[in-house]
């Protein structure tokens, strides 16, 4: 029988040692590579094309919400599993919306782990039992400023996404448009566009922002200053 090939994508040594432990006791799943980043997640599953992606959420430079997006439109028939330290509601709404196919956080089984990579191979969905009942709460509340920028937050592209966690983690432009690949005007116009949807015209607020949403744990703060 085929064996389910997996990559884990998670950026704690420990943690990532510690999952493949858990998984390679199975007889019929087996690792067949490990990312320390989101971004050399993306790169992997493109060489690897594995079955499963078990993901990591809150990773530096790249998040586990914006690599399973990008690795999902290269690559629509591989299944990810989220892992998150977070049972937030708001949380779960975004990694529907990327098209990962399970949500587990950290602090469940062995167990559960494996039943939850079997089920997505299968083409099922697999949520927390703690958490999935909350599946159905109505996320957006548009009678607030807070409800009408998490509905912004979804309008963002990758691009606007990705450089929302580089600006909230205190990366200046010049350091952006080297990680991205783009110009330092390219940048500037993304800037521009992410602060007009999400009506937030500061650093601080869109740190605030990205930190209340999961797309970064922390901020990082850059060694050289630069006004928006």
């Amino acid at each position: 029988m085929k064996r389910i090939t997996v990559l884990l994508v998670e950026d704690h040594t420990i943690v990532r040692q510690g999952l493949r432990m858990l998984i390679e006791v199975e007889g019929d799943i087996e690792i067949i590579g490990q990312a320390k980043t989101g971004r050399e997640g993306v790169q992997m599953a493109n060489e690897l094309l594995p079955d499963v992606i078990v993901m990591d959420i809150a990773m530096p430079m790249l998040n586990g919400l914006q690599a399973t997006r990008q690795i999902l439109k290269a690559l629509p028939g591989t299944k990810v599993l989220i892992l998150s330290a977070h049972a937030d509601p708001a949380y779960i709404e975004q990694v529907v919306k990327v098209g990962a196919r399970g949500y587990l956080v950290k602090q469940s089984s062995g167990e559960l782990l494996t039943k939850a990579i079997r089920e997505i191979q299968k083409g099922k969905t697999f949520f927390n039992p703690s958490i999935s009942k909350r599946l159905s709460a109505d996320y957006q509340k548009s009678s607030d400023g807070i409800g009408l920028r998490k509905k912004a937050l979804t309008k963002l592209t990758s691009r606007e996404s990705e450089l929302l966690q580089l600006v909230a983690e205190g990366h200046v432009n010049k350091q952006i448009a080297s990680e991205l690949g783009i110009s330092i005007k390219t940048v500037e116009k993304h800037r521009q566009h992410l602060m007009e949807k999400l009506n937030i015209h500061d650093i601080a607020g869109l740190t605030r922002f990205a930190i209340e949403e999961g797309i970064t744990e922390s901020s990082v703060q850059s060694t050289t200053s630069e006004e928006v």
